[in-house]
């Protein structure tokens, strides 16, 4: 998830490196397993991170892995000191994986204010989930549900030339 320059193709920006996203994976799953021990304490500071994690899966889904807060720790701090990027993969599916998890972070958000705790802390599980198994497995929930979800929205049919 290095940053792209301007002279950059549209078909290359909308490649990432794979250790990318890895990267984002663990902060995501460190920043939920503290969210989840919070929960068990302090219900209020739980939440306050949740929420932030949230605002971070926001911005991932909206300004893509490019932009994505924690990519950006990882192309200005994690990839010079790494060798040359070997394997890429596709951008649009990681948005989807972002928006999903801020679903989830908002579910969980919604439940640590609404008092439901148990709510909040099975939905920041459900993330932790997700991000434990791309960050240790390579395995991106979010990506493997993408082409089923794209099937499932009405594409508009091509229209025909109109016959004189």
């Amino acid at each position: 998830m290095s940053s792209t320059t301007s002279g950059t193709t549209t078909a290359a920006a909308e490649r990432v490196d794979v250790r990318g996203p890895r990267f984002v994976a663990w902060v995501t799953t460190a920043v939920l397993i503290v969210v989840l021990l919070l929960a068990a304490v302090a219900i209020p500071a739980a939440a306050v991170l949740i929420a932030a994690q949230a605002v971070v899966f926001a911005l991932g889904a909206a300004l893509g892995p490019h932009r994505h807060p924690y990519s950006l720790i990882y192309a200005h701090l994690v990839a010079p000191r790494l060798g040359p990027v070997t394997e890429t993969e596709p951008a649009p599916p990681l948005r989807f994986a972002q928006l999903l998890g801020f679903v989830f972070a908002a579910v969980s958000l919604l439940g640590f204010l609404l008092g439901a705790s148990v709510v909040g802390a099975v939905f920041a599980g459900f993330a932790l989930f997700a991000a434990f198994l791309n960050a240790a497995f390579g395995i991106c929930l979010g990506c493997k549900l993408y082409p089923l979800v794209t099937r499932l929205i009405p594409r508009p049919l091509p229209e025909s030339p109109a016959s004189n």
